[in-house]
């Protein structure tokens, strides 16, 4: 399975358009997504109109092709692609590609378990406070 992450910026005066726009997109986009291989995909918005994008795929180039040829994707992205700023092309397939740095399960399997398995119960009681996740 291949996480994908990606990023794009959304025009800060289309903001509520775009938002609206996905509440709900349409069901036949939906499906598309799906029948292109993508799952649990889900996008989040950052100030600024920053977009990332997220989604999990056993075969991403396949992805691509199958929505790149859907004419159904074809007219949803026509209808986004004026969102963004400083795109070249349709939002899904010039979209900039974030790079993973980290992914716990990944880490957790290499070093053969359960991180938390490792800590005794008493060294839970004596963490501090502030400890805060990876990242």
């Amino acid at each position: 399975m291949t996480r994908v992450a990606f990023q794009l910026q959304v025009r800060p005066e289309l903001l509520d358009e775009y938002l609206a726009r996905h509440s709900p997109v349409w069901p036949e986009m939906l499906a598309e997504i799906e029948a292109a291989g993508r799952r649990n995909y889900s996008l989040f918005l950052a100030d600024g109109g920053t977009l990332v994008g997220y989604y999990e795929t056993d075969d991403d180039t396949a992805a691509q092709a199958y929505l790149a040829a859907s004419p159904v994707a074809a007219r949803w992205e026509a209808e986004m692609g004026r969102f963004f700023i400083g795109l070249d092309g349709r939002p899904d397939q010039a979209a900039t590609t974030l790079t993973e740095v980290f992914h716990l399960e990944d880490q957790l399997a290499d070093a053969g378990g359960s991180a938390a398995s490792d800590i005794d119960d008493n060294d839970t009681h004596n963490r501090n406070d502030t400890e805060g996740s990876a990242s």
